[in-house]
């Protein structure tokens, strides 16, 4: 395998539909050359599907998608796959789907994707997926922080249960993910049916070619809400970032999404020094960062992209996807202000 697996995350709180959508979609043909990991294979209703059951902890369906059992680390489970994929046993795959349970914090399965030398060699994060329960999520996005954490990280909210709750509950709900997560888009589903492509959209960011489709990837107009923010750095470091609005992407007193943009040519060390310092300090409150920055003296942007303490190398591209050069990075964090991090982030490249 030439290029690296991207593996997608399925995390969704307790009762949020996460395994009706696992039924449907390892029953898609479209599931073909996908692995797919998952807590038990008792809550997957795989008995009808199985064409050869002989491996321990592991199954081929019929529409060619591998299931498997995680047992132990999960990076020694995506090893082990591949392993017996070169040694013949299993069949090819080119895409990983990992399910969560209920109560995960979907960091840390992100975080090992991205940083664990067994790990990133072949495979390389391709984005989070959330269920979220149309009748009963309000009350668990206000009681819980697991389900606000889990549909604040995902490029890709499945809204379940549609069908028995009411136009009122899943406006609401609609309204307080926009809230939680401005970006992503939002699926409505019935008893899980979507197609995979709507999912597992390989094309948003690729670290292997360096490139996608940036604007869809980051989507910062999603964060200002009122798309006239005044991001002016005159050569004083004096700015103006027109803050005065009602915030909006607030979701509570904790997490919150922004985007911050810097339209002066940024020096890399300064860069790196901000971002790292902010790592240091409060590594565990940056849910998710990803961006592109200009940086001075090159052709191309940088891309970053992390979720807490952990973050991919940055990558050079070649040259601007479109005729915006600003620097433009996304945060989603708990307690962190937009304001302050701009100050942060002044301070540095005026050195």
């Amino acid at each position: 395998m030439d290029q690296q697996i991207p593996v997608f995350i399925i995390t969704g709180f307790l009762g949020s539909g996460k395994t009706t959508l696992l039924n449907h979609l390892v029953n898609h043909d479209d599931m073909g050359e996908t692995a797919v990991i998952i807590n038990e294979f008792g809550e997957v209703g795989l008995d009808h599907l199985l064409v050869d059951s002989a491996f321990e902890d592991t199954v081929l369906m019929q529409s060619g998608c591998i299931c498997c059992s995680i047992r132990g680390d999960l990076v020694d489970t995506l090893n082990d796959l591949l392993h017996r994929v070169e040694i013949g046993e299993l069949p090819r795959f080119n895409r990983v789907v990992i399910e969560t349970t209920g109560l995960a914090d979907p960091a840390p399965v992100m975080q090992s994707v991205m940083s664990d030398p067994a790990c990133i060699e072949k495979f390389r994060l391709g984005g989070v997926v959330s269920t979220v329960d149309a009748v009963n999520g309000i009350n668990q996005l206000d009681e819980y922080g697991e389900p606000v954490k889990q549909a604040a990280v995902a490029e890709r909210i499945v809204m379940t249960k549609t069908d028995i709750a009411s136009a009122n509950e899943t406006g609401s709900l609609t309204g307080r993910l926009r809230e939680i997560n401005p970006a992503s888009p939002i699926f409505k589903v019935i008893m899980g049916e979507i197609h995979p492509d709507q999912l597992f959209d390989t094309e948003v960011y690729d670290p292997t070619t360096k490139i996608g489709d940036v604007q869809k990837w980051l989507q910062e107009g999603a964060y200002d809400e009122d798309h006239d923010h005044d991001h002016n750095h005159d050569h004083n470091h004096d700015h103006n970032h027109g803050h005065d609005h009602v915030d909006v992407n607030r979701h509570n007193s904790e997490i919150r999404a922004f985007c911050l943009v810097y339209d002066k040519p940024i020096h890399w060390k300064a860069f790196k020094t901000w971002l790292e310092s902010i790592i240091s300090l409060r590594g565990n409150d940056l849910l998710r960062i990803k961006g592109i920055v200009n940086v001075e003296g090159s052709d191309g942007p940088v891309v970053v992209h992390g979720v807490q303490h952990v973050f991919h190398p940055p990558a050079k591209l070649n040259a601007w996807p479109d005729d915006d050069h600003t620097t433009r990075v996304v945060f989603i964090t708990r307690n962190l202000e937009l304001n302050d991090l701009e100050a942060a982030l002044d301070a540095v490249n005026s050195v």
